[in-house]
């Protein structure tokens, strides 16, 4: 008889479980219908992966709200509390509440293997004879290639290289795989990109890639800082506290599984600051 009330006891507890987790509303997260390698309508993102990793820790359900214009997202649908979270903003984003950064990259030099170029930084002899350097404008990037006088070389291919334009507004698009492809089938010797964003393509190339981070110690010919390694984080919209303090929570306490998924992906990880890992 023992037995059987113990059974029932743990029967009861499980149904309550399930209950409370039918109860609790689902995790809007605002995710991207197609900018990739980070997210697109399919699910088949990295950060979809890290969305739904996060709402199961939460043990809630994940609804995915679903954007075309990266300008306007927050004001359009967090601000009007069409979602609740959004995965990768950059930690201390403004518009937003931010949690703990859940990691920190940089952006990479990314050649052919074959090519044994010698890249380490901003001075390097390679920049200087490249023919073609693929890259998307409005980055560090464009900001140093002027800097080292190789912007208007490159002025003509880098138009080449555009993958999309919206009628709306002349929204304007690069898309990550084929620049990382224009050094893989040797039409560019170097492409400059975030790191997470060129992550998954490099590792899938046929061609043997190298990706190599660029230091974060760059200056404009003014002298000001042109940074080149960022924090990210998960954004909250302004005044949830609560649901903060819950992401934190799996920020700080599931940073090993978090980290195995970004890996997974081949993102260069780099040491967060202690400044970034006091906030907050």
């Amino acid at each position: 008889m023992k037995k059987a009330i113990h059974i029932f006891t743990a029967l009861a507890l499980g149904i309550g479980s399930a209950c409370a987790q039918a109860e609790q509303p689902a995790l809007k997260v605002c995710t991207a219908e197609n900018e990739m390698p980070y997210a697109n309508k399919a699910g088949e993102g990295f950060e979809n992966k890290l969305a739904q990793y996060v709402a199961e820790q939460l043990g809630r359900k994940l609804e995915a709200v679903t954007w075309t214009d990266p300008r306007y997202f927050i004001r359009d649908f967090v601000d009007k509390g069409l979602c609740d979270v959004v995965m990768g903003v950059d930690h201390g984003d403004p518009r937003l509440l931010t949690t703990l950064p859940y990691y920190r990259s940089g952006y990479v030099f990314i050649t052919r293997e074959q090519d044994h170029l010698d890249l380490r930084n901003w001075d390097s002899p390679a920049l200087k004879t490249a023919k073609r350097i693929a890259f998307a404008p409005g980055t560090p990037a464009e900001t140093m290639l002027r800097a080292i006088g190789r912007y208007n070389d490159m002025f003509s291919y880098q138009q080449e290289l555009v993958g999309f334009k919206s009628k709306r507004n002349q929204y304007v698009k690069y898309d990550n795989d084929k620049l990382v492809n224009e050094v893989a089938t040797g039409k560019a010797e170097i492409a400059v990109l975030w790191g997470p964003a060129a992550a998954r393509y490099v590792k899938a190339s046929n061609t043997p890639l190298t990706m190599t981070v660029i230091p974060d110690d760059n200056k404009r010919a003014d002298g000001e800082k042109v940074g080149f390694h960022y924090s990210t984080s998960i954004g909250v919209r302004k005044g949830e506290v609560a649901l903060l303090e819950q992401l934190n929570k799996i920020v700080r306490d599931k940073q090993d599984e978090i980290g195995e998924l970004l890996e997974a992906e081949g993102i260069p990880l780099l040491d967060e600051p202690e400044t970034a890992l006091s906030m907050n």
